[in-house]
């Protein structure tokens, strides 16, 4: 994974097609800069009260018939998950950050689980026992050689270096549709969650996500507080804004999940639950985000929409790669998140960001107009005083 030449030769596949894509959307759907202003002020408005919205969040999901928790941090949100699924369980997983901050894959296959990521990018890092490289295309340093061989040794000695991506799409469709269709229980993570209703919004080209949030009789997702926006039309543009500035847009699927699944076509009354899932879990993280959202500075990074463009305008992240930053996290967003989760009084964190040489593509880059370099100059400069 760390290798020099294997990461040129695979962002530089990457790199230029992508900032070019991305700004031929932008300047084709000029209402998505509107969109994103106004998602900025509601984002600020909801990291200014959290404390308010995350229970008025847990209370609607409530209304909607589903559960919600409150995870202080990634212990006590392994010890939640653990009690929902138990053991001996099959699980496919949808693609989520906060699941592999909290180490929630391990943790439910340590408890004799057998457990399945389903984005195709985080089952290749699965099958290579690696962590993502990117915070939306977590296999971007695998070329389709690398992929080839990875999947050729894992699922099927049928493959070879010479195949299509069509072809190697093909050989992991067939074998995760028989990991769907026996799973006990989807998780999923979240691209917003809107306070006022309780529903998840969850983003997606590949249609993994939508049926690991249907086909499986309970429906986990876990997602961090910063994730909730005042209402539902929020969360509409959150998803928008994310799939825009990530250079996928419009997306192939954009899936909604209010609670389990209901009926109302017996006398217009609505019942729970359906054909979908029986159970619906919604488990909020918070694992340091409250305390960052009280600091001067860095809570602007709870802003982060996580649609990884940042990435592409880094020159320290195109150098370096994704060995710059912290499991799971890292290039310049990664740097604050890892400030946010790990402490900025973390040694590990404060040398990361040391490598930052604040070029500003970040920040012009970034939807939510993040300021990332005065963020980073603060960690370092906190670091820096404590040596």
């Amino acid at each position: 994974m760390n290798d020099v030449k294997s990461w040129n030769e695979a962002i530089n596949r990457v790199l230029e097609p992508t900032i070019i894509k991305t700004k031929n959307i932008l300047d084709n759907y000029k209402y998505l800069y509107d969109i994103a202003d106004k998602l900025r002020k509601a984002k600020e408005e909801v990291i200014k009260n959290l404390g308010y919205y995350i229970d008025k969040t847990m209370k609607s999901v409530e209304m909607v018939g589903g559960t919600s928790y409150l995870a202080r941090d990634s212990e006590e949100a392994r010890k939640i998950i653990g009690e929902l699924v138990g053991t001996n369980k099959k699980i496919v997983m949808g693609k989520s950050m906060v699941a592999y901050e909290v180490g929630i894959r391990q943790y439910l296959i340590n408890m004799g689980n057998e457990v399945w990521e389903t984005d195709l990018g985080e089952f290749l890092i699965q099958l290579a026992d690696e962590y993502p490289s990117h915070i939306i295309a977590p296999a971007i340093h695998m070329t389709k050689e690398r992929a080839a061989q990875l999947l050729k040794e894992k699922i099927d000695p049928n493959i070879d270096e010479s195949r299509s991506p069509e072809d190697l799409v093909k050989s992991v469709r067939k074998f995760l549709r028989a990991k769907f269709l026996n799973a006990d229980i989807g998780i999923s993570g979240a691209n917003a969650v809107a306070a006022d209703t309780g529903a998840v919004l969850m983003i997606e080209n590949e249609g993994n996500i939508r049926m690991t949030s249907v086909l499986p009789p309970t429906h986990i997702v876990i997602t961090g507080i910063e994730k909730i926006v005042p209402t539902l039309e929020y969360g509409f543009y959150e998803v928008m804004v994310q799939s825009a500035f990530g250079s996928l847009y419009p997306p192939t699927y954009v899936n909604l999940t209010a609670g389990p699944s209901s009926t109302a076509d017996i006398e217009h009354n609505r019942v729970r639950p359906a054909q979908g899932p029986k159970e619906f879990h919604l488990i909020l993280v918070d694992n340091g985000r409250s305390k960052a959202a009280r600091d001067p500075v860095l809570w602007e990074a709870l802003l982060c929409i996580r649609c990884g463009r940042c990435y592409f305008h880094c020159p320290i992240y195109k150098t370096i790669g994704p060995s710059w930053g912290i499991p799971p996290y890292n290039g310049p967003t990664g740097v604050m998140w890892n400030a946010v989760i790990r402490g900025l009084n973390n040694k590990n964190v404060g040398e990361t960001a040391m490598l930052c040489v604040h070029a500003g593509g970040c920040k012009e880059s970034c939807p939510m107009k993040i300021n990332i370099p005065e963020v980073i100059h603060y960690i370092k400069t906190l670091y820096l005083r404590s040596l």
